[in-house]
This record gives C-alpha cells, structure tokens and sequence, in this order.
C-alpha cells in the first residue's frame, strides 16, 4: 500500500487519483470491466472507467443513475457488496457474471464508488474484496485532498478576477477626476487662487496614489493567478533610476526634502524587466516621504556600486535641523 500511497499523493488532482486507483482495483481483482466516480445528487459523475467503450455515454445524462441494487446498497450502507448476475440481475457490461461495489468513505460520508465487472462467476475471492477496501480508505484521503485543493485554486482564481474587475473599474473615475484637477489647476475655467491650488494639488496626489495603489492590487492578483508577465532585456539601471527620481520629485519637493543620486561611471546594464523595475525602484524612491517621522529638511541619498562584477543599489538618508 506504500507505493499506492505514493502515486495516489503525487499530484493534487482529482481525476488522476481515480485513475490511478482503478488502475490498481482492476489490476488486482482481474476484472473486465470498471469504473470510478464521484457521488453527485441524482447519480454517479464517472471520472474513470475501462472496458465500457461506449456505454457509459448519455449526452442528455452525465450522470450514471444508481439503477443498479448493489451500488443502492453500498451508497445506504457504506460497506462493499459482491453479487453475482444471474438470472434478471443485469449488470452495466451485458456479459459480466459477477460484480463488486465498493464505497469509496470519507468519514462517515460516502464521497464515491468503485465498480468492477467480471465475466466469470469466481473471478473475485473475498481476498480481493478485502484489498479493494483497503484500496478505497487511502484513495478517499488522497480524492480529499486533491478536492480541496481544487476548491482552493477555484477560490483564488474567482478571487483574482474580481480583484482585477475592482481594479479595471476603479481605474476609469479616477482618470477623469485626474484630468478634470489638472484642467481645473491650469485655469481653463477660470483664475486659480492660491487656496485653490493647494486643494487641487492635494486632489492630484491623493489620485495618483489612489492610481498606484490599484495597480499593485491588479498585479498582485495576476501574481497569485500566475498570469503576471515579465520581459525581460538589458536594462540602464541608471536611467531608470534618473527617472524615478524625476517622477517623484514633486512629492519629495512638497516634503521639503533632498534626494541626491549617486551613479558611478561606465555602469554596466541589468538584466530585468524596466517596468517592474521602476515599479520597484519608485517604492524605494518614496520611502523618505513615507517614514514614520516625516521630518522637513530631510536629506536621501540613493547609490550604484558594483559588487563582483554586479551592480548593487544602497540608500541612504538623514535629518537635519
């Protein structure tokens, strides 16, 4: 049972814990035919079978109907049943002659069945019923596990899409409230007060914060669905780092602070994706206007040096006054 628990707890998935443990109750009970699935109000989803061909298919019915007295009888009781298919007793394969249901229990619940179908009478001594029992105790862990987990990936996914839907619909009104600041700060309706223009100021820094704040909650969704993309290529790191200081200068300017880059000579290039790069690098930009003590006059230092051939980036800042 070591190696079965082993294949079995080898991946998360539900379907290939099915497959391979019907694989193994059809390799140790010799049977014809069989199949696995999992119990759904109305009947079985199967998730697995061998033998069958075609018979299982029903394009209006995906579901196989607990028709059969053995499978009713494993599904009420919890416990395998072993028949034998004579006379009106007819099983799924029209020439099996003996048949065995096991439940496959999680707890005291009854999440699925294993179903095996002999031609021959004697095919499936209780030996074999024994092992298939066995068999359905350590498949239902590994169906558990492998449901929740899926019930997990299913969760984080919706998660994702909403995260990104928020993010896509927040972006809009923020673009217009944006524009309109701007327009509204360089007089298009009229002469801006000093007052004024401090209060739209304010209005365009709190939006363009909004706007980072939104994409990184978009990116961190697309990080957490996998669908985040880098392209990488050689990248100036000073460049970079020149534009980040600019970009962020009129919020270091209404902090009344100094930033001071720092850049030696003949620095080789990086090798990253520039936007996730300035994405970074603008984080650690801000860190000054965002410390804890919001001190004026405070002066940042931000520096490139090359450790072992690699160029390593440091910053620096203190207070004054």
């Amino acid at each position: 049972m070591q190696r079965i628990d082993r294949e079995l707890n080898a991946s998360l998935d539900v379907a290939r814990a099915m497959r391979i443990t019907l694989e193994w109750a059809l390799r140790q009970s010799a049977a014809q035919a069989g199949l696995i699935g999992v119990l759904e109000e109305g009947g079985v989803r199967v998730m697995a079978q061998e033998g069958y061909e075609d018979m299982l298919l029903d394009a209006e019915n995906p579901l196989l109907p607990l028709d059969q007295p053995a499978m009713r009888a494993a599904v009420e009781s919890g416990q395998p049943q072993r028949v034998t298919l004579e006379g009106s007793r007819r099983g799924i394969l029209p020439e099996a002659r003996q048949q065995a249901i096991v439940p496959i229990r999680r707890e005291a619940n009854v999440i699925g069945l294993i179903c095996l179908e002999s031609t021959s009478p004697d095919s499936q001594p209780s030996e074999s019923v024994n092992f298939l029992s066995r068999l359905s105790d350590h498949a239902a862990i590994a169906i558990a596990n492998a449901q929740l987990y899926s019930a997990v990936q299913a969760a984080n996914a919706a998660k994702s899409e909403f995260v990104s839907l928020v993010a896509h619909e927040l972006k809009n009104p923020m673009t217009s409230i944006k524009g309109y600041t701007e327009l509204l700060a360089a007089g298009a309706v009229g002469q801006v007060s000093e007052m004024q223009a401090s209060f739209l100021n304010t209005i365009r820094s709190n939006v363009e914060r909004m706007a980072t704040l939104v994409s990184d909650l978009n990116d961190n969704s697309k990080i957490e669905a996998g669908r985040l993309r880098l392209e990488f290529k050689a990248v100036d790191l000073g460049g970079v780092l020149d534009e980040v200081t600019r970009s962020s200068k009129r919020q270091i300017e209404e902090k009344k602070q100094v930033v001071a880059v720092k850049l030696p000579h003949k620095l080789p290039k990086v090798w990253a994706d520039r936007t996730r790069l300035a994405q970074v690098l603008s984080t650690w930009s801000a860190m000054p206007t965002s410390t804890p003590l919001k001190r004026a006059n405070s002066r940042s230092a931000r520096s490139v040096r090359r450790t072992n051939g690699i160029p390593r980036a440091r910053r620096r800042w203190c207070m004054s006054g």
